[in-house]
């Protein structure tokens, strides 16, 4: 048995040396090619079509995926599914971006009269660049490795990894040429743990008639049914609709607390002035940082003028899952 672990574990070791070395090898060969590439993705009007069979196309899919979620319009073409009638899929203005390690996948070569007659660009990821398919494309990255992982030689291993590695470079180097940031990612990904922790104020924010507001002048009757009927626990109070305080259901229990004559007084009387505040920009992390320091659940989102755009409840960063 442990003769039997060792060998496994040899065997492994071998593995992951050789699909490390594919693609540390691909470094030195980044050249005027690779910057063309990207330029050409850069320049796309259309979207990028990420195309091969077999093996080749599951590492499609995941390229087409991280190329879509980090600002650059991607999809899968099946190649075999193109010849049967998905080739409307592929525009004029789009980039077909094909992998095949041996660069003669026929299903991939019967796309090439379509590709060239509406002229669309290719680019190619293959192993071999003298391949029927890389002659054909505009700009022909070398993806070629000395062996597979596999102890049989036969097995895509460490090419797919190698061309994986290369699709993540050109992914990677489009995201910061396009000056993608953080809040386009949480956009686009908006249920993942990062877009939630960057969803603004203004993505939580109660708006319009769900917002609690009165006059400094509105009687404490009228507070009290407002607050209620909101929901919220409290009340932006406004003079000249900019927000000068606010009154909470703890404001009107230590009022009641000292005096009986609440309904002779106005939300002037009781209200806190100059409340915290933030922007409808605030990060839903910064706001339930603001709600944990000030220790209140509610607070008021303004503009620069200080009219009142909604409020942030302590409930709706809960239904984020942000803690």
């Amino acid at each position: 048995m442990a003769d039997r672990t060792d060998t496994g574990r040899l065997l492994a070791r071998k593995v992951l040396q050789i699909e490390a070395a594919a693609i540390l090898a691909l470094v030195d060969r980044l050249d005027e090619r690779f910057d063309q590439a990207i330029q050409m993705l850069l320049d796309c009007r259309g979207r990028v079509i990420v195309t091969g069979m077999g093996k080749s196309g599951i590492i499609c899919r995941k390229i087409a995926a991280t190329l879509a979620s980090t600002g650059t319009p991607a999809h899968f073409l099946h190649p075999a599914e193109a010849i049967h009638g998905d080739l409307g899929v592929i525009q004029a203005d789009d980039v077909v971006l094909a992998l095949s390690n041996s660069g003669e996948t026929a299903e991939l070569l019967r796309l090439l009269e379509t590709i060239k007659r509406l002229g669309a660009a290719l680019i190619t990821i293959s192993g071999d660049s003298d391949s029927t398919l890389a002659q054909a494309s505009n700009v022909a990255l070398d993806c070629h490795v000395s062996e597979e992982a596999c102890p049989l030689n036969l097995v895509p291993t460490a090419s797919t990894t190698a061309a994986l590695a290369l699709g993540d470079a050109l992914a990677m180097t489009l995201l910061v040429a396009k000056g993608f940031r953080e809040e386009d990612f949480a956009t686009l990904h908006p249920r993942g743990s990062l877009g939630k922790r960057l969803m603004r104020a203004s993505q939580l924010m109660h708006t319009g008639n769900q917002t609690p507001v009165v006059a400094t002048g509105t009687p404490m009757q009228a507070v009290v049914h407002e607050i209620s009927g909101k929901g919220l626990g409290m009340a932006c109070v406004v003079d000249d609709d900019r927000l000068v305080g606010v009154i909470t259901d703890g404001d009107l229990r230590r009022y009641l607390s000292h005096s009986t004559d609440i309904v002779e007084r106005t939300a002037g009387d009781l209200m806190t002035t100059d409340p915290i505040t933030i922007q409808r920009e605030t990060f839903a992390a910064e706001v339930l940082n603001v709600l944990e320091k000030r220790k209140i659940t509610s607070i008021v989102v303004v503009d620069d003028d200080r009219h009142v755009e909604g409020v942030v409840h302590l409930h709706d960063l809960w239904r984020t899952g942000l803690f």
